[in-house]
């Protein structure tokens, strides 16, 4: 769906392979500026003159540019007449690109001084890119960096410094290339957002990136894709596949068919409550498919995480397609695939980026699926998904739903997949989130679950001695997902919720809480 993109002013982000190149699109989609990140593999010549983009940025990196063949980008971006930023690992890109030198570090072999963690930058002359910093003489900023910039290409400035960066901050203002060895995009940065907004509007943004222009660019989009015919919609529930239900419905109508698929790996009466709130809500057309005894039989002796992915997305898609086949002239999948997932799931061969995990609607796709993909909301991350289902009048009770992942409770069940287990743990997930909604809580919280432990451990109730499963309590907050924080309950509200799961649950007798963060951990325990 990058065709939604053609009547915005684009901005290209190219990466590198940062852990943080997504904190760049977010802090961009927060000025209303539509950015994409692309792997710098894939930005050839042809894709530069296909995407026409109004600036660029390039992101940070873990690898040295004084290496032989190290990542970088193409030459021609530099004649695209358009500004250039470059950050960390992309200054040093640039630098050596057009003519300067880096000096290696300790990490690569060299004899330079790296510098990690919080440094301070003091000014070297006005810059319009730093509008707004220095008034207190210094600015803090966050540096991850092992080599280092030692000679400046023609036509550069030095604009700022650090104690171990003398080219913290550079610019060639002629030819609107700028260059940071620090990370703008990332908290540890308090005025960075400040230096984004100064760019775009160096390179003549508008802000013109809004969910009005989105909402009715996606229902063009969608009419000009799908014609005349048909399109099965996987429903699940979630906020994501609820708002590209509803604005695939506004684009074609009856042309629109969902199904709902129970893969028997739903939360309790998850199925009849999804099938009443959305029947009662909108007359689209709805399947409901109990298909539990076909995935749970596929999913017996599987404890491989990747390999209960990618059984659950193949199940997935036998199931849409056998109900394909039951519509005349369908010939579309709609899915609820967001940004966040388009970018965990895809490897780089060669390149900077790994795969973190697939996603069922994004890993688990056999090329000869039968149908092709409708994915509206490919470009979006949730909170714009959020966003976009407001302007859609979606009810308050569908875009505040926590996430629910498409393969259920087989990723909150590390191990083997019992029926046994999964019973268990809908029992528990249900008591943590009954206590989470007594106590006012869900609206605070991004997504809450439990996770059932594949050990057990001794316990005693009563003058019995038991031995049962242990269970993890997993609560975060969040704006997009890319990155969590656990949320922070009080002792008193853990200790109630543990004893009420050791007391209501059969079959766990200890209860934890995960307080890990993303990253370094996942949301999700698989």
């Amino acid at each position: 769906m990058t065709q939604h993109a053609t009547e915005h002013q684009r901005l290209l982000i190219v990466d590198f392979g940062s852990q943080v190149t997504q904190l760049i699109a977010r802090r961009l989609r927060e000025l209303n500026v539509y950015c994409e990140i692309h792997p710098y593999q894939n930005v050839t010549d042809a894709f530069l003159a296909d995407f026409a983009p109004k600036a660029v940025i390039f992101s940070g990196g873990p690898d040295s540019v004084v290496r032989e063949g190290s990542p970088r980008p193409p030459a021609s971006v530099y004649e695209l007449g358009v500004p250039i930023l470059g950050i960390c690992y992309g200054q040093q890109a640039m630098m050596q690109d057009l003519g300067g030198r880096v000096e290696g570090g300790k990490i690569s072999g060299g004899g330079g001084t790296a510098e990690f963690g919080r440094a301070w930058v003091e000014p070297k002359g006005s810059l319009p890119l730093l509008e707004g910093w220095f008034h207190t003489g210094r600015e803090q900023v966050w540096m991850s960096h092992g080599d280092h910039v030692s000679q400046l290409a023609p036509g550069f400035e030095v604009y700022g410094t650090s104690p171990n960066a003398p080219f913290a901050v550079t610019a060639d203002t002629e030819r609107h290339f700028y260059a940071v060895q620090f990370h703008p995009e990332v908290h540890h940065t308090p005025r960075g957002a400040r230096l984004y907004e100064n760019f775009v509007r160096l390179a003549g943004f508008t802000g013109d990136w809004t969910m009005a222009s989105y909402r009715d660019e996606a229902i063009r989009i969608i009419r000009e894709q799908v014609g005349d015919r048909r399109v099965i919609c996987g429903l699940s529930g979630g906020v994501d596949s609820s708002v590209a239900a509803v604005l695939i419905h506004e684009a074609i109508g009856d042309q629109l068919t969902c199904v709902f698929v129970d893969h028997g790996l739903l939360r309790l009466n998850e199925a009849d409550e999804v099938v009443t709130m959305f029947r009662d809500n909108y007359n689209i057309p709805l399947i409901h498919a109990d298909e539990s005894e076909l995935f749970l039989s596929a999913l017996e002796g599987v404890s491989d995480p990747e390999l209960k992915r990618k059984t659950i997305g193949r199940l997935f898609i036998d199931v849409f397609q056998k109900h394909a086949n039951e519509i005349d002239g369908a010939e579309f999948l709609a899915q609820g695939t967001l940004y966040p997932d388009v970018i965990e799931s895809v490897s780089f061969s060669g390149g900077p980026s790994v795969t973190i995990k697939s996603h069922h609607n994004v890993g688990g796709l056999p090329e000869k699926m039968g149908l092709k993909l409708v994915e509206p909301l490919r470009e979006l991350f949730k909170d714009e998904v959020r966003a976009l289902g407001r302007e859609l009048g979606l009810p308050p009770s569908f875009i505040g739903r926590h996430p629910f992942p498409g393969p259920g409770l087989a990723i909150r069940c590390p191990g083997e997949i019992t029926r046994e287990k999964l019973d268990i743990l809908r029992k528990a997930d249900a008591v943590f989130i009954d206590q989470i909604r007594r106590h006012n809580l869900y609206d605070d919280i991004w997504q809450a679950f439990v996770a059932i432990l594949p050990v057990r451990t001794v316990g005693v109730m009563g003058d019995g001695r038991t031995y049962d499963f242990a269970c993890a309590l997993r609560a975060v907050t969040s704006v997009d997902g890319m990155t969590a924080d656990y949320y922070p309950f009080s002792h008193d509200f853990l200790g109630e919720t543990a004893t009420r799961i050791i007391n209501e649950v059969g079959g766990i007798n200890r209860v934890t809480y995960d307080i890990t963060s993303k990253p370094p951990g996942t949301i999700e325990w698989e």
